[in-house]
């Protein structure tokens, strides 16, 4: 028991090792288990590719989990945390990044108290779509950030457009000591979007960061793909650095299909006289409603 009277947080137990796990403590103080810790992650470099999703729902999370999901990011507003807090508890033991929204920070301040809020829920580091100043901030106050770089959709306008980055040697330049800013100012970490799958894989040997491919080739560390893509959630037409492994959006809209099905046979039924039938309702025992009518027609001839 705390001294402020709440349970305290259970030690890991030691043979967590025999199921995968890490024991470790998060920055928030909390004793926990892991797949991964950033340090294996950084060890792991150049040597497999990992890899990495983002669930938008708790049963997501679980699954990806159970599936053997090797790292797990999840959209985290300062503000209104429950959603992250539901997604981390769904998976509690897979490394999990909490992605800041660009907006939700205005000050290397801000950045800071942001990513301490985030460890404190339990989040294994957080990610940014910040500049080397917000970056080095919070990297300087011992929290593991991982940066953005190539196609940044929020900030698309300054490259053209949602449109793949670093198809001319000044547009690779430019990612490449991008990413090397985001190295010097503490970053263990940078996810590149969009790229060409070539420069990155040569990048990624020039960098210490661990890198994070989504549509940029095989070349990374980590290959990241959002669950939605994965799982087929939405119609068609898909991004193309996708590729779908279920269509869950048929399933669900057979569901749908189902569901009004199913409201459109009760109104039939009702108004048929199908519903209610004898089994749905209670019979009143014998002379029931005889007693009842006698009792109430008594009482208003009074």
């Amino acid at each position: 028991m705390k001294s402020d009277g709440t349970p305290a947080n259970a030690l890991p137990p030691r043979d967590a090792h025999k199921r995968g796990l890490h024991r470790t403590m998060t920055l928030g103080g909390a004793y926990a288990t892991r797949n991964h810790t950033v340090k294996h992650l950084q060890d792991l470099k150049g040597k497999t590719v990992l890899t990495e999703t983002m669930p938008f729902t708790p049963r997501e999370a679980a699954a990806a989990e159970e599936a053997g999901i090797d790292t797990l990011k999840v959209k985290f507003d300062p503000g209104d945390p429950a959603a992250a807090i539901a997604i981390r508890n769904a998976a509690p033991h897979t490394f999990m990044t909490f992605c800041i929204g660009l907006t939700k920070i205005a000050t290397p301040a801000e950045a800071v108290r942001a990513g301490f809020d985030a460890m404190e829920l339990g989040a294994d580091g957080i990610m940014c779509q910040w500049g080397p100043e917000f970056i080095r901030a919070v990297a300087d106050v011992g929290i593991p950030v991982e940066a953005h770089a190539g196609l940044v959709p929020r900030l698309s306008t300054w490259t053209g457009g949602l449109r793949a980055v670093g198809k001319t040697v000044e547009e690779a330049m430019r990612v490449f000591q991008q990413i090397r800013s985001f190295e010097e100012a503490g970053a263990w970490a940078v996810e590149v979007e969009v790229v060409p799958a070539e420069l990155l894989a040569q990048i990624s040997r020039r960098t210490r960061l661990v890198t994070s491919s989504i549509g940029a080739g095989s070349g990374g560390d980590i290959q990241f793909m959002f669950a939605e893509d994965i799982l087929g959630n939405h119609a068609p037409p898909y991004p193309r650095h996708t590729k779908q492994y279920r269509n869950l959006f048929k399933m669900e809209q057979a569901l749908q299909a189902e569901r009004v099905g199913g409201f459109r046979d009760y109104i039939d039924d009702v108004k048929n006289g199908g519903f209610p039938g004898p089994e749905h309702i209670v019979q009143a025992p014998a002379g029931l409603v005889d007693q009842f009518l006698a009792a109430v027609d008594g009482d208003q001839n009074k």
